[in-house]
């Protein structure tokens, strides 16, 4: 096979096919020579020397190639890891841009720089050729009829997210086709979609869906990186979501548009924080082999050495403007390509980094964002910490963003262990964290609330183990977070106990209560509505399995679990005072009505000062007023139902006595996560009511308070 060629231009990088050919560019600072690779459909190759090179791009056009063609990347420069280059000419590489590939990486091939022969000396150049074992970047035609799609955009006061894995969403599911279960397709079928809609779900945050490469020592323990945490191709959808045979790209986009036709928002959670080559003696799949010094931080006193504020290896260094026009020409792409409503980054942190290492909120990536023209008026959403120094920044993100609400999870968790200290965190957490996010200008809405999420213990298994059971993950249970806040109810694990499994449904209802009665942004974990359990794994990264998948079988506890859920998505979507656009003050909402918000004790009158410095029980009480506010529009909005919540984390029953002066008031249990749920009794005032040990009540006001 030979290849007529042409000189090309330097934009867009990547494979661009304009009809008549194929455009590719490849960006590479230090290179010396550039060679692309052709391959046909035998898997033959043909080089094509790159003589063209402008601001650093090597670029080549070749007339008569079309989508479908299959290609990679050869860079030729100094192999010399003591001043930070790997390049190695031996070594096909995925091109950065890539928007597509095809075959799959088998490590068991020569995919390393370097010898590991040599007691894994990676200052020695592995000369053997690896094409056979790389994935191979994919010429594509996006092309796509989205017809009348019609984005959500739905406020952020008005959002509830749903945290999902593709696959482990649909692949039990009886009430999706058997063929699309697993698949975006899956996720976009009927069933799914009812499903989240009877929860009020507003947004899918989707875990990554880009091309992603397996970490060696998972494979050599026959595990696989079933999150998808490690990205190989920032442009590629991947294609183990795909149907057999399937276009990942058409099939993305069709999920996306029937999910905009259902009324709900896409985000995509993205990983730009590192890739899956991880550390020094990790393989050559891309980014490495094209200019190794550009895309990743090095230690500058050794840059054989990677600065891994990741935890996987390296970090790309979003300080290089070449890495900052990466990860947003992806973001973009997304956006404008796939019609994305927002991301939610991994580590955020690792991008707020600077020159000096030191995490700066103003720095470059930040504002990038800011002031783009796509990407600034999309959801943004911080996983607000990294595992470098000083790398939790909860709080201290800039006004567009929202961000992972970690002391929420912490503190809510603290609580409903009994906690007693944590009773005046709490009441900040409840209100939509002012204390982290009021003072830069931002709104109650910065604040992702949430109790679990993929990293973790599921919602069954926070209240079933008081550690982690991660041995089948085979790194000797010393892989996950150790501290959890979590608890076993006195048994750990599995128990046929009626007292025991009562107590876990009633705390289990009242932490996902709690989320749904607090401002800010609630987000659900997939599968925590029926009762999902991953049997006290916290680090379920490597599973493909049973384990990870949702199971759909509705026992006891899974129906239980989604009545309460189905129910707290309905009493949030009806009543606005759960889902404020400002933040609640404690003053008066006007002069015919009280506070805002009003802190109760158990007695009915407001709590003081000393109440929240000693506080003598696990409880706590407020009232919202259902007074005008302003809910986001800037006009006056109609009179809200005042809302009385109720909180017993102690382990035996409290007495609350209702507020209200009037006999024409009453209180209407909306609901009621003890185990004798009484949701929908009316209770007058004066009264009391008594909450069951671990329970929480939702009241709504009736007549004139």
């Amino acid at each position: 096979m030979t290849a007529r060629v042409e000189g090309g231009a330097f934009h867009p990088l990547g494979a661009t096919w304009d009809g008549r050919g194929v455009n590719f560019a490849l960006f590479s600072e230090h290179a010396v020579a550039v060679e692309l690779c052709l391959f046909d459909e035998t898997g033959r190759e043909t080089r094509v020397p790159v003589r063209c090179r402008s601001i650093y791009v090597w670029h080549v056009y070749v007339p008569g190639r079309a989508p479908g063609q299959r290609y990679g990347w050869r860079v030729h420069g100094p192999y010399a890891p003591r001043l930070g280059h790997r390049f190695n000419p031996h070594k096909l590489l995925v091109d950065p841009y890539a928007r597509a590939l095809d075959g799959h990486l088998d490590l068991r091939g020569p995919v390393y720089g370097y010898r590991r022969d040599r007691a894994l000396d990676d200052l020695v150049m592995d000369e053997r050729d690896d094409a056979a074992y790389k994935p191979k970047s994919v010429v594509v035609d996006g092309s796509f009829d989205w017809g009348d799609d019609r984005v959500p955009r739905v406020p952020w006061h008005e959002t509830v997210l749903y945290e999902l894995h593709v696959k482990g969403f649909t692949r039990q599911h009886p009430g999706v086709p058997e063929a699309l279960r697993g698949t975006f397709l899956g996720l976009a079928s009927d069933a799914a979609i009812e499903h989240l809609l009877a929860l009020r779900v507003t947004t899918v945050d989707l875990m990554p869906v880009q091309e992603h490469a397996d970490e060696a020592g998972l494979v050599a323990r026959g595990l696989r990186n079933y999150w998808g945490y490690s990205t190989l191709a920032y442009f590629a959808p991947a294609r183990r979501f795909a149907t057999p045979g399937g276009d990942p790209i058409a099939e993305l986009k069709r999920a996306i548009k029937r999910l905009h036709a259902a009324g709900i928002e896409v985000v995509l959670d993205v990983v730009y924080n590192h890739t899956c080559e991880g550390d020094a003696l990790g393989p050559t799949l891309s980014f490495r082999g094209v200019d190794n010094v550009v895309y990743y931080r090095l230690d500058a006193r050794d840059p054989r050495l990677y600065l891994d504020y990741t935890g996987c290896g390296n970090t790309l260094d979003a300080t290089h403007p070449q890495v900052i026009k990466l990860i947003t020409d992806s973001l973009r792409y997304w956006v404008t390509e796939f019609h994305v409503d927002g991301f939610r980054f991994d580590l955020a942190s690792a991008l707020a980094r600077g020159m000096d290492g030191d995490v700066d909120r103003l720095g470059l990536f930040f504002s990038v964002v800011h002031q783009d023209p796509v990407l600034s008026r999309i959801k943004l959403i911080a996983e607000p910490w990294d595992l470098g120094h000083d790398g939790y920044q909860m709080g201290n993100f800039p006004i567009l963003w929202t961000e992972w609400n970690g002391r929420f999870r912490d503190t809510v968790r603290r609580f409903w262990r009994g906690e007693r200290a944590v009773v005046a965190d709490l009441g900040r957490r409840l209100t939509g964290s002012s204390d982290l996010f009021a003072d830069d200008g931002r709104h109650p809405h910065a604040s992702i609330n949430f109790v679990t999420a993929h990293d973790g213990f599921t919602l069954r298994d926070l209240v079933s183990y008081a550690r982690k059971h991660n041995e089948a993950n085979g790194e000797e249970n010393a892989d996950g977070w150790d501290d959890g806040a979590s608890q076993n109810c006195g048994v750990e694990g599995e128990t046929d106990d009626p007292l025991v499994l009562a107590r876990r449904r009633t705390l289990a209802r009242s932490l996902l209560a709690t989320l749904f009665v607090s401002q800010g942004v609630p987000m659900l974990a997939m599968g925590d509505e029926l009762w999902r359990t991953q049997q006290g794994n916290n680090n379920a990264y490597c599973h493909d399995s049973e384990l990870t998948w949702v199971d759909w079988r509705m026992d006891g506890g899974a129906r239980v679990m989604l009545e309460t859920a189905r129910a707290l998505g309905e009493l949030r979507q009806r009543h606005r005072v759960l889902r404020r656009a400002e933040f609640l003050r404690g003053e008066s909402a006007g002069a015919s009505h009280g506070k805002d918000i009003t802190w109760l004790r158990q007695d009915g009158t407001e709590m003081q000062v000393a109440d929240w410095e000693k506080p003598g029980r696990a409880v706590l009480a407020f009232v919202l007023d259902g007074a005008a506010f302003d809910h986001g529009g800037g006009d006056a909005a109609p009179f809200d139902e005042s809302i009385l919540v109720l909180m017993n984390a102690e382990r035996e029953p409290v007495r609350f006595t209702l507020p209200g002066g009037s006999p024409a008031v009453t209180w209407r249990v909306a609901v009621d996560t003890g185990e004798r749920s009484r949701s929908g009794g009316v209770l007058p005032v004066p009264g009391g009511l008594d909450l069951d040990p671990g329970s929480l009540v939702v009241l709504i006001c009736h007549g004139a308070g």
